[in-house]
């Protein structure tokens, strides 16, 4: 199609034409032939162009194809967490790389029983972390959260519980330089309580053992605060059948800090009902005029005096001479004591003064209150006495009064 216009006036950039109803038309004037002036004439002929057209629609197609592609079909995926080690007092997890798509990072959590226990540092890196301080035998649950730009994105729930005190399926230990005999030692005894080992130190290494505090591992071990410990230690666990502490198992620790055997709690109750069934079973003894001390040593059968002070309310039957040897000589006479109360003799209760000899024993008899009745029925209960009642030899010289 031909278009006449009329050239009006002509700028550096737009040149204004009119169409022949004198309407008004801004053209480019570099399109213009160069020598036109005002009052110049121009004919422009105008057509569709139908092969650009359609290279140009098919471009724009494929535009809006490759972005459908690259940004409508692909999203961020939600981190999968896994439990990769676990202790009596701590727990490694783990997860797969982030998968961000074409989504920009945000944070990378992770909550412990529904409360944010942080954020991890460097997400695009980092593909594990420990949690320490747990208690024994205890669960937990935990989830990580992914903030992006395209949205939020939560993992499943992971439920952990910690190990008891007789579970060492947890320990991961790592050798350092030691003797090759001292090594295989050593994982012999690892296999032997089901725990793990590595030889290199890792997030999950719980226990670095060696004998000589050197070496690259050793480094990192220390870095990582991983306890470095003497293979005794590993024979401690296996011995007690727990995990033990590490305290006198340290390179430099004094050997005097291990715990051997059972310990001192386990042999405490034994002892207290020992105590509580002697307490039952024997009678109330008083010794007002002296203080026997509270472990009397014991005698030549074994047996301490405190025991052999227990008698009954009925005296035995006399023995005869034959039955208890060769009488004992009779006491000096200055040890006889010679006034006793009536008041203090009963049928079912008497009181008897001796002499505290560790030779001598004596079963109490009916006392008089005579001087005469009292001296006789002293050498007759002394033959008899020596069988039932062993005293002290620290109250040789002493007055013992026993209550019966």
């Amino acid at each position: 199609m031909l278009i006449s216009l009329t050239v009006g006036k002509v700028d550096a950039g737009v040149a204004v034409l009119l169409t022949e109803d004198k309407r008004v038309i801004e053209f480019p004037s570099i399109l213009l032939p160069p020598s036109i002036s005002s009052g110049s004439i121009v004919d422009i002929t105008v057509s569709r162009n139908f092969g650009s057209e359609t290279a140009s629609q098919k471009s724009f197609q494929s535009l809006q194809s490759s972005i459908l592609s690259t940004y409508g079909r692909q999203s961020p995926s939600p981190p999968i967490l896994r439990c990769r080690n676990a202790t009596q007092t701590s727990i490694v997890l783990e997860w797969d790389p982030v998968s961000l798509a074409t989504a920009e990072l945000r944070t990378l959590s992770l909550y412990k029983d529904g409360s944010k226990a942080g954020n991890i540092p460097k997400p695009m890196e980092m593909t594990s972390t420990k949690l320490s301080g747990l208690a024994v035998d205890t669960e937990y649950s935990f989830n990580l959260v992914l903030r992006t730009s395209a949205g939020v994105y939560t993992s499943e729930k992971l439920t952990v519980r910690t190990h008891k005190m007789t579970d060492l399926s947890g320990i991961t230990v790592t050798p350092g330089i030691m003797a090759p005999p001292l090594r295989e030692s050593l994982s012999g005894a690892v296999d032997r309580i089901g725990a793990k080992i590595v030889e290199n130190v890792r997030i999950d290494t719980t226990h670095f053992v060696c004998m000589e505090g050197r070496g690259r591992e050793w480094e990192r071990a220390v870095e990582m605060n991983i306890p470095v410990v003497r293979p005794e230690w590993v024979e401690g666990c296996e011995r007690e059948g727990r995990i033990v502490g590490v305290r006198g198992y340290y390179l430099n620790a004094d050997p005097k800090l291990r715990q051997v055997g059972p310990g001192v709690g386990l042999q405490s109750p034994q002892r207290q009902q020992h105590q509580r069934g002697q307490a039952q079973s024997g009678s109330t003894t008083s010794i007002p005029n002296g203080s026997l001390p509270s472990r009397n040593p014991p005698d030549a059968t074994g047996s301490t005096p405190t025991n052999n002070l227990r008698a009954s309310s009925q005296p035995p039957p006399p023995s005869s001479p034959s039955e208890s040897g060769s009488p004992a000589p009779p006491p000096p006479a200055k040890d006889i004591p010679r006034d006793v109360p009536a008041s203090q003799t009963s049928p079912s209760q008497s009181t008897v003064s001796i002499p505290a000899s560790p030779e001598e024993e004596s079963e109490p008899s009916d006392a008089t209150t005579t001087e005469q009745a009292d001296e006789q029925s002293f050498k007759q209960s002394k033959p008899e006495a020596q069988n039932n009642v062993v005293m002290s030899p620290k109250l040789e010289d002493s007055m013992v009064e026993v209550t019966l």
